[in-house]
């Protein structure tokens, strides 16, 4: 019995370390995929935590923002099935066409959408909302990763070739900033910026661009009456703590109250409906006073290793001739970290308060669905690159 035993579970071991590495066979990165889905769990449980005393208030179900969530899970694990088995030259050959729809979505919402909390960022099909905000972020780094490829000479060696995807990128700013939505530019920005520099930009390109681009949040703050006021909170929220500072010294105070080890799950005070977004944009405050730094720290970690991931996939991409692939992963990989910087920026009063969730963790059915659709990509990415160096062995070792 014991020999059989060990025997199992030597097998079980073996088994697992072949579906871990799965280098070289034909198949998905599982650290990856891991990743991914250790933060949904994560995400799930701290999203019904978090939300518990605001669902019961508002709909009587303690449970309704928790049900909501996993079946934008489950909706988004759907789609990301479908994307899986998408070749990631369907996408080079639509990038013009998801590009116009990524427009098209964004004039809707301003023509269609629904005022909620001062923004017009929603389309309605009923009972569902869509933020055409999500889709456009990947339809347009779709169009930069194609455009890198197919000008990839331009963009280093003419101005102009560096100058064209920055005023499709202008076109896209406009229409968010008219809903408003800064804090989507600045993640779509800062992703269009450092993806130009690794296809090659010259130097003196990038630092132009990063100056341009400061100076026009700049311009944009000062000019905004309501952006002056998020500034001015930022750096002194104890100033007003129960008006413009209110959000961020409540999370701040989240922050303090969890220490290192945190509160304990559940037991929040913060979600008590003192923090306003607790189980979306600013769910990362209740992990801190839940699970203290440490928990923090888990969920960073695992950001930071699936940014790290994603780029070492587009790397490898890049090295094996596969530029679209590489790029367009290169940009999915610098979207989920610059999204997250943000978002934990915000959270610990390190940047001014903006309306963005925590990758695959927060709250929010569309960047959700999106975000697993991105993932999705990644995954196939690394697949189709696996498939070529598998049949480049194979030819090898038959000639």
């Amino acid at each position: 019995m014991k020999a059989w035993l060990v025997q199992q579970g030597d097998q079980l071991i073996e088994h697992w370390v072949d579906w871990w590495r799965a280098e070289d066979g034909v198949s998905y990165d599982r650290f990856f995929f891991t990743l991914m889905i250790l933060l949904l769990g994560i995400g799930f449980v701290m999203v019904t935590s978090a939300s518990v005393p605001v669902a019961e208030r508002l709909f009587g179900d303690p449970l309704h923002y928790a049900i909501r969530h996993l079946v934008y899970i489950v909706i988004g694990i759907g789609c990301a099935y479908l994307a899986l088995n998408v070749p990631i030259d369907r996408w080079l050959q639509g990038s013009m066409v998801l590009l116009v729809l990524g427009i098209l979505g964004l004039i809707a919402v301003l023509a269609f959408g629904r005022n909620v909390n001062g923004s017009t960022r929603w389309l309605y099909v009923g009972p569902i909302g869509i933020q055409a905000a999500e889709p456009a972020k990947l339809f347009f780094f779709i169009y930069l990763s194609s455009y890198l490829v197919r000008r990839h000479e331009e963009v280093i060696e003419n101005f102009k070739g560096f100058l064209k995807p920055l005023l499709v990128l202008f076109v896209f700013a406009v229409l968010l900033l008219m809903q408003p939505d800064l804090g989507t530019v600045i993640v779509m920005f800062g992703t269009s910026v450092v993806l130009l520099f690794l296809a090659g930009a010259k130097l003196w390109q990038f630092f132009g661009l990063i100056l341009t681009g400061l100076a026009s949040m700049a311009v944009l703050i000062v000019y905004s009456e309501y952006r002056w006021r998020r500034v001015t909170a930022f750096l002194d929220p104890w100033a007003d703590p129960f008006g413009s500072g209110y959000q961020l010294t409540q999370s701040l105070m989240a922050f303090g109250r969890g220490g290192l080890s945190g509160q304990g799950l559940g037991n929040s005070v913060q979600k008590l409906e003192y923090l306003p977004e607790a189980h979306t944009d600013f769910i990362l405050a209740i992990i801190a006073e839940e699970t203290g730094l440490l928990g923090v720290i888990t969920v960073g970690g695992l950001l930071f290793l699936m940014l790290v991931r994603a780029l070492w996939i587009g790397k490898r991409a890049v090295q094996k001739g596969m530029s679209f692939h590489g790029f367009l992963a290169y940009s999915i990989a610098i979207w989920i970290g610059c999204q997250t910087f943000v978002n934990i920026g915000v959270a610990t009063g390190a940047l001014p308060t903006k309306g963005l969730t925590l990758p695959f963790v927060s709250s929010g059915g569309s960047s959700l669905v999106i975000m697993l659709v991105a993932a999705a990509i990644v995954l196939r990415i690394d697949f189709e690159v696996r498939l070529k160096g598998k049949h480049a062995i194979s030819g090898g070792v038959h000639a």
